[in-house]
């Protein structure tokens, strides 16, 4: 018995099968109930938009059913009000079974939603990019760094301008997060996660869109994080120094979206790492794992199930989860 267990200790040793599953959420404007002024109209509490205490609990347990049937061990969050929003969300998933000892919210800049993160693993830091200066107009990203086995994962969660701006405003992000990026080393262990909204392909998308090609065709996701020459699925990707895959090329066509736009499918959500984690050594993806998180109780008919407000009364229903999809991907070490 004793050598069937030290042999079982010994391939898993070898073979570097332990793994980490990273997943990431847009949790459609979890805010909580304490009213500070920078609330969306719809989303101040105890007001007649009926966001209070019922629908809130709705709303937390809606959420966590979604995150605790991912089972990841580490959740990238976006559009999170504030660290109370972020420990309640803890709290509900701890009485729901699933507990995130650590976690962080990038909430130096106070904007009104902000990107937070949950996790199974200690980090080793967890520290904000400041965008734009003190504008609010731009988030901050959250850069966090693990320690796995003997080496490092830099992971920076990320959401970006939305498309009633112009792709120039998704620069100014995509600029903060290169610079940093190449500071680290572009050999590094790198994911970038989030809401960038922008298709992986945004290039293509946007190119004869007036309203948001306003820097000559050049975008944030495809040309400044460098995501445009690595298309083929992840097993035939060859090594290019200072690029990065956009996980999406990983997934068959039909199935690479996250978000639904007038009958559209398409990818704000994205996950990018580099090349290092393509190399079937150390930390890694594991090719085929990335997908969108799409049970069938996260969808209304041809519709992804959000989070419901009434239009005519402005009021909240207490149904629905999220306008995203989450999206998820195993790594090996």
């Amino acid at each position: 018995m004793k050598i069937v267990v030290f042999l079982l200790v010994f391939f898993i040793s070898l073979f570097g099968e332990h793994t980490l599953k990273i997943a990431n959420y847009n949790v459609d404007n979890l805010f909580d109930l304490i009213r500070d002024g920078h609330e969306y109209k719809e989303y101040i509490p105890f007001t007649h938009s009926n966001y209070n205490t019922i629908t809130y609990r709705i709303k937390l347990k809606h959420l966590s059913r979604v995150i605790r049937d991912m089972d990841a061990d580490i959740v990238a969050l976006e559009e999170v009000e504030s660290e109370v929003a972020l420990k309640d969300l803890r709290y509900q998933l701890k009485r729901d079974g699933l507990y995130y000892p650590y976690y962080k919210i990038a909430n130096k800049k106070n904007t009104t939603v902000k990107v937070a993160l949950l996790s199974k693993i200690p980090f080793v830091y967890a520290k904000e990019l400041v965008v734009g200066g003190y504008s609010y107009k731009y988030r901050n990203i959250l850069e966090v760094k693990f320690r796995l086995g003997n080496e490092d994962l830099y992971l920076f969660i990320n959401h970006w301008k939305a498309k009633s701006g112009a792709e120039s405003q998704r620069i100014v992000s995509a600029k903060v997060l290169r610079k940093r990026v190449e500071a680290l080393g572009v050999d590094k262990n790198i994911i970038l996660v989030g809401d960038f909204n922008s298709d992986y392909e945004e290039y293509k998308k946007f190119k004869r869109d007036r309203k948001l090609n306003n820097t000559g065709g050049k975008t944030g996701i495809n040309h400044i994080l460098r995501t445009l020459h690595q298309t083929q699925k992840a097993t035939k990707v060859t090594y290019k120094r200072g690029e990065f895959y956009n996980l999406w090329y990983d997934v068959d066509k039909d199935e690479r979206y996250s978000y639904i736009f007038h009958r559209k499918k398409i990818t704000l959500d994205n996950m990018i790492i580099s090349q290092s984690l393509l190399q079937p050594k150390g930390i890694h993806y594991k090719p085929a794992s990335f997908h969108h998180f799409a049970p069938k109780y996260l969808f209304h008919k041809r519709y992804i199930a959000r989070w419901e407000i009434d239009r005519r009364t402005k009021q909240h229903k207490g149904k629905g989860y999220s306008d995203h999809l989450p999206i998820i991907a195993t790594f090996l070490y």
